[in-house]
């Protein structure tokens, strides 16, 4: 398998995956899916096919393409402190 390939057998998968979310799918149905891109994922990783990087541009891609661009930024400092402040 090509790498091309390989990464469109993935945007498959997450639209796939994404869908099942967007329409409040059962969670076996949601999980299986998950679990497939998951899984994919690392074996992209695994095989040196993608990078990290490569791999969260096509979920970032996929989920703006469905579910629209993301309101703003996010910041991981942001997000612990967040998460500091309500504990």
């Amino acid at each position: 398998m090509t790498k091309p390939e390989a990464l469109a057998e993935l945007r498959r998968a997450l639209r796939v995956m994404l869908t099942l979310m967007n329409e409040g799918s059962t969670f076996p149905k949601l999980s299986r899916a998950q679990g497939y891109v998951d899984g994919y994922m690392r074996a992209l990783l695994d095989g040196k096919l993608a990078s990290q990087k490569e791999l969260l541009a096509v979920v970032a891609e996929e989920r703006a393409a469905l579910n629209g661009a993301a309101t703003r930024e996010a910041d991981a400092e942001e997000g612990f402190a967040f998460v500091r402040a309500s504990a």
